[in-house]
């Protein structure tokens, strides 16, 4: 009998997640038998943490449950001849060192997936963040050569994607990030243009100044008053993805305008909300592209990798925070 360790959420979080607000807990896992339901024993070697955690959390959890998310898990005992022990998958077990599985929900890594390739980039930028940014630029925001594309939380895990597949298609790339640190990493991955909103003393003037004639497209990760501004510098027929609303998922209190509808009239915007998972189908095909864009050198990677699943909570805290250059994960 194997004993996993996990993470419990210990109470909903109230503004910005604390550490006391998780538990660690010991959970005895029982035997695989022949012709039972559970087949596949697996450990986890890599966690990821992402920010759709904090709001999916509160809407889908109850207080004692299994911290949701995602791993690269290694099968350690099998009954299940389609998965050989170690052979690595990707798994929504949550935040825990092993679990058990029918299999059902389990993905391979691709097939032409390299050996001198971390497998921590299949929670990554050859994963769902990847994905997202695939799947967002090329069904959402409809990115045409030529164009100019503004990206804000431009050195995150999803952001660092979309500049980079933004240049692969011909795209102006303008990127904003807050330190001065992550705006270099930008420029050094290829954006045309960066600036850390942090310590510009006018957004307006930097969105401008960036880009004087506008932005075909905005992949927007934050909201709050970066869209609010960024909405009015947009190109008339200008597409907007709003793929996620970080400034804005640890407030009691909801925010208050400025509001869109004028400047979506008259500059005839298109604004719209998505979610990967609604492309579920076509992930072969994008990961595929991203596969092999990264082995190509075309696509770049940074990892922010923490040592140590005790450290769970902090990673996540840390990425709500904006510690990290690229993709959170943690190493267990």
């Amino acid at each position: 009998m194997v004993t996993a360790k996990a993470w419990i959420l210990k109470k909903h979080f109230e503004n910005f997640p604390k550490t006391s607000d998780f538990d660690l807990k010991k959970i005895e896992l029982p035997n695989l038998k022949d012709g039972g339901k559970w087949k596949l024993l697996l450990e986890s070697v890599f966690l990821s943490v992402d920010p759709y955690m904090r709001p999916y959390s509160q809407r889908d959890m109850k207080e004692g449950d299994i911290m949701i998310g995602t791993q690269v898990a290694r099968v350690v005992e099998s009954k299940n001849p389609a998965f050989t022990v170690g052979t690595f998958v990707v798994a929504r077990g949550g935040w825990r060192t092993h679990f058990i599985s029918d299999g059902k929900d389990l993905q391979f890594l691709p097939s032409s997936w390299p050996e001198s390739l971390p497998k921590s980039l299949a929670l990554g930028t050859v994963g769902m963040p990847g994905l997202t940014a695939y799947f967002g630029l090329l069904e959402v925001c409809k990115m045409k050569p030529g164009e100019t594309v503004l990206v804000n939380a431009a050195a995150g895990a999803v952001g660092s994607v979309v500049g980079q597949l933004a240049k692969i298609g011909g795209c102006k790339v303008v990127g904003s990030a807050g330190s001065d640190h992550k705006v270099a990493y930008l420029k050094k991955i290829g954006f045309d243009e960066a600036f850390n909103y942090k310590t510009v003393t006018s957004l307006h003037e930097a969105l401008h100044k960036a880009s004087p004639d506008g932005y075909d497209c905005f992949f927007d990760n934050v909201g709050g008053e970066f869209a609010s501004i960024a909405i009015n510098h947009m190109k008339k027929y200008g597409r907007i993805a709003v793929c996620g609303a970080i400034c804005q998922y640890n407030d009691s209190v909801p925010q208050k305008g400025p509001y869109v509808q004028v400047p979506m009239l008259f500059k005839e915007l298109q604004m719209q909300g998505f979610i990967v998972t609604r492309w579920s189908s076509r992930w072969e095909e994008g990961l595929k592209a991203l596969l092999k864009w990264v082995m190509e050198g075309k696509v770049k990677y940074h990892e922010h990798i923490t040592e140590g699943f005790e450290n769970m909570p902090a990673a996540f805290i840390g990425m709500l925070k904006g510690e990290n250059l690229g993709k959170a994960i943690v190493k267990v």
